[in-house]
């Protein structure tokens, strides 16, 4: 990485998606120099953390000049260059790490790529014959949380929450079948969204596999969708009053531990109490999924719709539902011995609802833990734009 290079980017791990593709777009920055810094971050920190199974430099800043290339094409064609280069390239030289079973050959990972954002590597997953999904593996050995090393950063997405939480990378691809997006967002301190089923073709023959981003930031979700699923028609409207919020430690079944269920209503609260919303008296009971989502993973036949009644019921009262993210806090590499990480999730796959994972805050032993929002089918733009209004609650900076 060139001198100029790391003067122009001091605080790269602390800039957005949306702040990189501005940057590039306008020619306040170049896509090379912002892959540079990316390189030089993973170099940094990822020898420790183990988020990457590869890193392609060569690659990357072969794609980098392209997309400098074609910003610069694009500024030598027209006046009105910056329109131009927004819509066809409105990632411009956003560094992206790719969950290593998806690749770039994915959808989303396709759709990120023609919208300029660079691919720097691929990230790790639990690997074949693990029986538990909640952790991630490299060549050079498991995968830490860059929160507390001899924790699980969660999975199946693993190495994808390290990376953006570490500042390796702002935006990576995931996949979620059970809150494989949501539960390593929740556990690393970083957003995560499952969009609604259907809105991106799913991974699965069971319509229940989605792709997903982590970032650190709500609006940076909000570009993944339009970048994977098209932009919105227009501006996204929220209700005229205080959104109505109904709240479920958990939803009805779950073995939730009562230090996190704490500290993910203590951010509700604080959100609550700035006016944005309002709790409404609403008790949320769903029948444990596990059996339903299990048989539909094997192709067998169960009944689908198992809790949408009951989820019907919510959003009647509600706008939102929010709930921990996981049932307990981050466990050990040696495995989660009876605790079930989706407990809370994988409901959500089964009813194709849209769902994201803020950062909540810590326990008292440095835990991050997540609030998973919930919202009606079809509104994840709704969702982020209101996620975005949440109170900052992630203190610090890990790794």
């Amino acid at each position: 990485m060139t001198r100029d290079a790391r003067r122009a980017l001091p605080a790269y791990p602390a800039l957005s998606a949306r702040a990189v593709a501005a940057g590039v777009r306008a020619g306040r920055l170049s896509a090379v120099a912002v892959v540079e810094a990316a390189l030089r971050r993973i170099a940094e920190v990822d020898g420790e953390l183990r988020a990457f199974s590869a890193v392609w430099p060569e690659a990357a800043l072969a794609r980098a000049a392209e997309v400098d290339a074609a910003v610069r094409a694009d500024a030598a064609m027209r006046t009105d260059a910056a329109v131009r280069v927004g819509v066809r390239l409105p990632l411009a030289g956003v560094p992206l790490a790719v969950k290593d079973t998806e690749g770039t050959d994915s959808w989303q990972s396709r759709r990120l790529l023609a919208a300029g954002c660079v691919p720097v590597g691929a990230t790790a997953t639990p690997g074949p014959g693990t029986p538990w999904r909640t952790w991630g593996r490299t060549e050079r050995g498991v995968t830490r949380n860059p929160w507390l090393p001899d924790r699980s950063p969660g999975g199946s997405s693993a190495g994808s929450a390290v990376a953006v939480a570490a500042g390796m990378v702002p935006l990576a691809t995931g996949s979620d079948g059970a809150g494989s997006v949501r539960i390593p967002a929740a556990w690393c301190g970083v957003v995560g969204l499952k969009p609604t089923n259907g809105r991106v073709p799913a991974r699965d023959r069971a319509g229940l596999n989605v792709g997903g981003p982590l970032v650190r930031h709500p609006a940076d979700a909000a570009a993944w969708l339009d970048a994977v699923a098209g932009p919105a028609p227009g501006p996204v409207a929220g209700p005229p009053g205080p959104v109505r919020v109904a709240w479920s430690a958990d939803l009805g079944f779950a073995a939730t531990t009562p230090e996190v269920a704490a500290v993910a209503e203590r951010a509700l609260a604080r959100w609550a109490a700035g006016g944005r919303l309002v709790r409404v008296a609403h008790r949320v009971r769903l029948a444990d999924p596990a059996p339903v989502w299990a048989a539909l993973r094997a192709g067998e036949p169960a009944e689908q719709d198992l809790n949408d009644a009951a989820l019907a019921e919510t959003f009647a009262v509600a706008e939102l539902l929010a709930t921990p993210t996981t049932p307990g806090p981050p466990h050990g590499h040696e495995g989660p011995g009876e605790a079930l990480s989706p407990a809370l999730t994988w409901a959500f796959n089964l009813s194709g609802h849209p769902a994201t994972s803020l950062p909540a805050g810590r326990t008292r032993r440095g835990e991050p833990v997540g609030l998973q929002l919930v919202a009606r089918h079809g509104r994840e733009r709704w969702l982020l734009a209101l996620a975005a209004t949440a109170p900052p609650t992630r203190p610090g900076r890990p790794a």
